[in-house]
């Protein structure tokens, strides 16, 4: 990542005339917004029609196959959404209460409750600068300080807690260093659990994001590169996961014609025939969509190229990414709420990243590492308008 000396003489102006060069001249353009140019009206109809439109129905089998060939695994289990994916995923890898799960402080604040939502304690850690995301290397060097394994699993010395997973987030589609991480966790005796909510469709060294874990969890809110309107998923490679999944995820109901009997608590993570048809008519579009935001994401580039003070964020060494969100790296705080002001002006919703979270107030007495490079990245981050259809023109 390029360092970049704080500018208080800093003008926004020929970084909005570089956005406006990319954009089309209509206002207001939202960040990311959804679109529905297939078969969407046909399927969801055809539900209607037919009378399937609660949580069983081909249309949820056709989308958890569909799911899990995207993110290059065997088995996909449909959620109500990415955060009850991501906490069943949680609870599926074997976290307890009052363990500890290692989760990067940039990244939404989704990852951190489905943490609480499983009973267990967010542990914040850094990321890096050349991907945004999870810094393995740092990881690695801060568990020598802090943890020890005892009876096969790593202990907080300072906490007495056990640390049982780490929980990788892809920021804005662009893949961390998969294969590392899997080293550290090894060694560590951590469970992987990939949130893989922003990057369907993006890869590293060949290799599709949400399979290179035990589990990940997949969001399909509206503004992701497809949607179901509400909805999630969890991928895997492991068929008995997979099947403690669906029966954790579907109140765990024993299978009966007519009993309703329960062997244990389980979740009405149910997700819809209805949203899973819309989900199916969408993955139509990943190809064409995921081709829309990478030429985007071009033009991007291109229009930032010779622009002072800018630095478009480009996919990491050796990655394809979905390029979710586009990023514009400015020098400074100051300098991103004035490009934010000046945007959001012009009638082009532009956002700063998430509020760090080991700055969010419930999260004050978490464990944490040194979060020096978090902290730089979130002052310099906006992301600008990447909807699909934005790099269908010209």
């Amino acid at each position: 990542m390029t360092t970049v000396l704080k500018n208080s003489a800093f003008d926004p102006s020929a970084i909005v005339d570089a956005v406006r060069s990319v954009l089309p001249e209509s206002r207001p353009l939202p960040l990311h917004e959804p679109e529905f140019i297939g078969r969407e009206w046909e399927y969801v109809k055809d539900c209607l029609d037919t009378g399937w439109v609660s949580s069983v129905g081909s249309y949820v089998d056709r989308f958890e196959q569909l799911v899990a060939d995207a993110s290059g695994t065997r088995f996909g289990i449909a959620c109500v959404n990415g955060t009850g994916a991501l906490h069943i995923a949680l609870v599926a890898a074997g976290v307890e209460r009052d363990d500890e799960v290692l989760v990067q402080a940039l990244t939404f604040v989704a990852s951190c409750n489905a943490v609480y939502h499983a009973g267990a304690v967010p542990h914040f850690v850094d990321s890096e600068g050349e991907t945004l995301g999870l810094d393995p290397d740092a990881l690695d060097a801060y568990l020598e300080g802090i943890a020890e394994i005892r009876g096969g699993a790593a202990y907080n010395r300072k906490t007495g807690r056990r640390i049982s997973a780490v929980v990788p987030m892809h920021v804005f589609g662009h893949p961390i260093r998969m294969d590392r991480l899997v080293e550290v966790a090894a060694r560590w005796h951590l469970a992987l659990v990939e949130d893989a909510a922003e990057s369907l469709g993006s890869t590293r060294d060949g290799r599709l994001m949400g399979s290179g874990g035990l589990l990940a969890a997949v969001s399909f809110n509206g503004n992701k590169t497809i949607t179901t309107g509400g909805g999630g998923a969890v991928v895997t490679n492991d068929e008995a996961l997979a099947k403690r999944l669906k029966h954790l995820t579907t109140t765990a109901k024993l299978p009966h014609r007519w009993a309703f009997d329960h062997d244990e608590i389980g979740y009405n993570y149910r997700l819809p025939n209805l949203n899973a048809a819309l989900g199916c008519a969408q993955f139509e579009m990943l190809p064409q969509f995921l081709s829309e935001k990478r030429a985007l994401a071009e033009r991007y580039r291109a229009a930032f190229a010779t622009v002072p003070d800018a630095e478009f964020f480009g996919q990491p060494e050796g990655c394809v990414s979905n390029y979710w969100l586009n990023v514009v790296m400015v020098p400074d705080r100051a300098a991103r709420e004035a490009l934010l002001e000046a945007l959001n002006a012009d009638g082009i919703q532009a956002r700063p990243c998430w509020t760090p979270m080991h700055e969010l107030s419930f999260n004050g007495e978490c464990p944490r590492a040194s979060l020096s490079v978090t902290e730089e990245l979130v002052d310099r981050i906006v992301n600008l308008p990447s909807s699909p259809k934005l790099g269908r023109q010209g």
